[in-house]
């Protein structure tokens, strides 16, 4: 159809529509397109249909939209407007690939336009298009060579494709058009010089950095940067004279600063433990009360000397009542000769307090105040609950509590220690007293709810994280619009535990979409960062977004996730109501009517919660159309609602498990259990070639895995039992096995495995259960290697001997073990008193429950501890 050209009068609403568009007043830019369309001669006007229906995009009408937009294209296909607007709502959908081909075309018809260039360079560097984004950025730098955005931006594209020289050519070009006075303070021109100087160091030009660093240091307004950047320079350059004057001007400006010391280190050279030490001494006698030249040494001495170094650490912590000092010395606790020293001359240290108020009896100085023996006491608590001596973790944390009753710190340290120990519903006891003691503390409140919903108290943890969310909405509603992401781990961990698994995954889905989020936040920085020059922070964004999903937030949640699904598609959740007719049928009438009287109640029970829920979602809905109103919504109409009891029902739970694997294998391919978790989605899927790669990269990283080895028995026995592989993969993987396994069979893998690391529990249980999967009728023999707990047995921890115990009771270890699950039980329950997982049959939780106001009601907390 030919292009419709409008006259002076409908070409001026036009313009008013675009800029409506800009200005978001779409109701009245709707009007305006009403008037042109309402003309008989332009109601098939391709440009006003378009630019109707991407202002229906921005109300949510989605579906509306997308028809007018097609439309005005199939009525002007040779309109860059039509185009770009088309580009415009494939991005608002995320179709980024899409939205750029629509971009591409417009230009065909107007190859010289701005704001499409604009819109395709932002898509371009979304995407990573590096190539492209260069090309793009070099069109707008030939139109508006004035513009600084536009050198910026071409300068980028060259770093980003990593030609550092050709980038830190463009921003030199760049820098000789800016005039400013030398002694004029300028953030954007400092920043400049600073990003410059970045491109410089990348490129491997150390001498041009420093040359440019002292030439034009008067202008850079980041004192603090120029010296670091100096210092390291140096030391790259081998001129180490000068690096240690650099971080010794350093060094007085931040004592406690780690990367001084080690800087001076690398100028100075040491080259023995003394000249090393030497150089830490000079520093006390410099900062007297400096902290972390007192902690340093400590990671290289020993002996007498980490002793007498360690002494005066520790006495200067305790006399000032220094809380985290347990957590500045738990790295040497991987040395056990340094563990040892620490813990004789810290309960040396409680002796001597308790009977002449001294650090040692031989001490000449005052006597310490009552304070310093509390913060030994803490520090004790601390270091005997690391090395799982909770007994004695408790001792010392109580007789804290007995002489200063009010300080927070030990009931939050009385909390953690029952958790090392097992018992998480007392140590959420213990954190709820810490919260009640300030409620206005946010951190005691958040790591109470942490605890509660470790202790599988959901509903209590959003009451406690309500006292610090906005009003007038829920909790939940609120933690998820703040992306408030442990709190949503915990919770998806939580609900897996009550077997709640739609609850969970929705918690999961939430997650990822957090991460989605962030992705498409860039958005905001790509042309605010070359507007106000933080070009620095800009190119670390973009690196960073590069490798989000490696962050321990995905990876927790995609992990529960991926384990969710795989229960899924083993045992698939069934219909309710089917199930209900099926028991219904087997009951006589009393207990059909008992039965039919308690559905009334849950029916009437779960009725009066929906109501609640829908009378507050109401008020949330009402909120939001106020907001809506007053600030017409971004591009993009609302997001799918996750619905638990959806979720729990996929269709395919292996293909939604493959979704939240796949970030893993791009960016946590460092991890065993990325690879494992890999293996055991494609075990399902029978998908041999793709499982012989995920064994391959797991081997690489930690060979003997427990869980590494049971994938790889499954692994041999799988292909040896399947008949129907194509020749050419059974080929590769008869190749690969005999490298991975030898001549052997499985029975004789598994033995093999089983002599390598008889020492190991985790081990020893894997091969157990091996043996039972290989030979069912060996469930005997696999019981005893698994729950054997010798002295002389190495990872004998809290996790493996539940791991084992949940072993005997699910049929892992043969059918009917709940003898020897029993005895098991009985053991494991000397060893780890405290742990519920080990309780008697008849135990009760009965001490003390939690309340909402955040008090706990009546009963004594120490019952049990007492009965231990």
């Amino acid at each position: 159809m030919p292009t419709i050209i409008l006259p002076p009068k409908e070409n001026a609403l036009f313009k008013r529509i675009l800029r409506c568009y800009e200005h978001k007043q779409y109701r009245n830019g709707l009007k305006f397109c009403k008037q042109i369309l309402g003309n008989p001669k332009f109601a098939e006007h391709g440009e006003t249909l378009a630019m109707k229906g991407l202002t229906l995009n921005c109300l949510g009408k989605k579906e509306e939209a997308y028809e007018l937009v097609r439309r005005g294209l199939r009525n002007d296909l040779k309109s860059h407007v039509c185009w770009h607007v088309y580009g415009l709502l494939q991005r608002s959908d995320k179709k980024y690939d899409e939205a750029i081909k629509c971009y591409r075309n417009a230009l065909k018809w107007d190859k010289d336009n701005l704001q499409i260039l604009r819109d395709l360079s932002l898509l371009q560097i979304q995407m990573r298009d590096l190539e492209g984004y260069r090309e793009t950025r070099y069109q707008l730098l030939q139109l508006r060579p004035a513009q600084r955005a536009s050198w910026i931006g071409y300068a980028v594209a060259y770093h980003l494709l990593e030609d550092f020289e050709m980038a830190a050519k463009i921003v030199e070009e760049f820098r000789k058009t800016q005039q400013t006075s030398p002694d004029k303070v300028d953030y954007e021109y400092s920043e400049l010089l600073l990003y410059q100087n970045q491109v410089l160091r990348e490129a491997g030009l150390h001498k041009e950095a420093l040359d440019h660093l002292n030439d034009y240091e008067k202008q850079i307004c980041d004192k603090l940067a120029v010296e670091e950047t100096r210092g390291e320079l140096l030391l790259n350059l081998d001129r180490p004279e000068e690096a240690c004057e650099v971080y010794r001007r350093l060094q007085e400006r931040n004592p406690e600063n780690w990367a001084y010391y080690q800087g001076l280190e690398k100028a100075l050279k040491p080259g023995s433990i003394e000249e090393r030490q030497k150089i830490y001494e000079d520093s006390w006698l410099k900062f007297p009360k400096g902290l972390v030249p007192r902690r340093l040494p400590l990671n290289f001495l020993t002996g007498e000397k980490f002793r007498e170094c360690l002494d005066s650490y520790l006495r200067m912590n305790f006399s000032k009542g220094c809380p985290p000092v347990f957590t500045t010395l738990k790295s040497l606790y991987t040395n056990k000769e340094k563990v040892t020293i620490i813990e004789e001359l810290v309960v040396g240290f409680e002796t001597c307090l308790k009977s002449c108020r001294m650090f040692s009896e031989n001490d000449d100085g005052k006597e310490e105040p009552p304070t310093t023996l509390l913060w030994v006491q803490y520090f004790l608590a601390q270091h005997f609950d690391f090395i799982d001596k909770h007994g004695l973790a408790l001792e010392y944390i109580n007789a804290a509590i007995e002489s200063t009753p009010t300080l927070i710190e030990l009931f939050l340290i009385k909390a953690k220690i029952y958790k090392h120990a097992g018992n998480i519903k007392e140590a959420a006891r213990w954190m709820d007293e810490a919260q009640a003691l300030d409620t206005a503390d946010r951190f005691i409140n958040s790591k109470c709810a942490k605890y509660m919903l470790k202790a599988g108290l959901i509903k209590e943890a959003e009451e406690m994280c309500s006292k610090f969310t906005r009003e007038g909405t829920s909790a939940v509603e609120n933690l998820n619009e703040m992306q408030c992401m442990w709190f949503q781990t915990e919770c998806a961990l939580a609900y897996k535990a009550m077997n709640k698994l739609g609850e969970a995954l929705k918690k999961c889905h939430e997650i990822e979409r957090h991460f989605v989020e962030i992705t498409d936040d860039q958005f905001d920085f790509h042309t605010y960062c070359m507007r106000k020059m933080t070009l620095r922070s800009y190119v670390d964004l973009l690196k960073l977004e590069d490798i989000l999903r490696q962050h321990p937030f995905y990876f927790k949640a995609a992990r529960t996730a991926i384990q969710i699904y795989l229960a899924l598609h083993d045992k698939p959740l069934t219909d309710d109501s089917k199930e209900s007719k099926a028991d219904a049928e087997n009951l006589t009438d009393k207990e059909l009517k008992k039965l039919r009287n308690k559905q009334r109640r849950a029916q009437k029970k779960a009725q009066l919660e929906e109501e609640k829920k829908n009378a507050e979602k109401e008020k949330q809905l009402k909120n939001q159309k106020k907001k809506k109103e007053d600030d017409d919504e971004e591009i993009g109409g609302p997001k799918e609602e996750l619905i638990p009891d959806k979720l729990s029902k996929p269709e395919n739970p292996l293909e939604e498990a493959v979704k939240f694997l796949i970030p893993l294998k791009n960016l946590v391919r460092n991890q065993i259990e990325t690879h494992l978790l890999a293996f055991e989605i494609y075990f399902r899927k029978e998908k041999y070639l793709l499982m012989l790669q995920s064994i391959k990269r797991a081997v690489a990283i930690e060979p003997s895995h427990p869980w590494l080895h049971q994938c790889l028995v499954r692994f041999f026995k799988g292909v040896s039992d399947s008949a129907d592989l194509a020749e050419a993969v059974r080929t590769v993987l008869k190749q690969e096995i005999s490298r991975l396994f030898g001549e052997s069979n499985p029975e004789s893998f598994n033995k093999n495995y089983l002599s390598q690391h008889s020492n190991s529990i985790p081990h020893r249980l894997a091969a157990a259960k091996m043996m039972v999967y290989l030979q069912p009728s060996s469930d005997k023999m696999a019981c005893e290697i698994a729950t054997a707990l010798d002295e002389s047995l190495s990872g004998k921890s809290l996790q493996i001997c539940t791991e084992v115990l949940e072993a005997l009771r699910d049929g892992q270890l043969g059918e009917d073990q709940q003898k020897a699950a029993e005895t098991y039980r009985a053991a494991c329950h000397k060893l780890f008193p405290y742990s519920l997982s080990f309780m008697p049959p008849g135990y009760h939780d009965n001490s003390t429950t939690i309340s909402a106001n955040g008090d706990l009601s009546a009963g004594e907390h120490d019952d049990m501890s007492n009965e231990m």
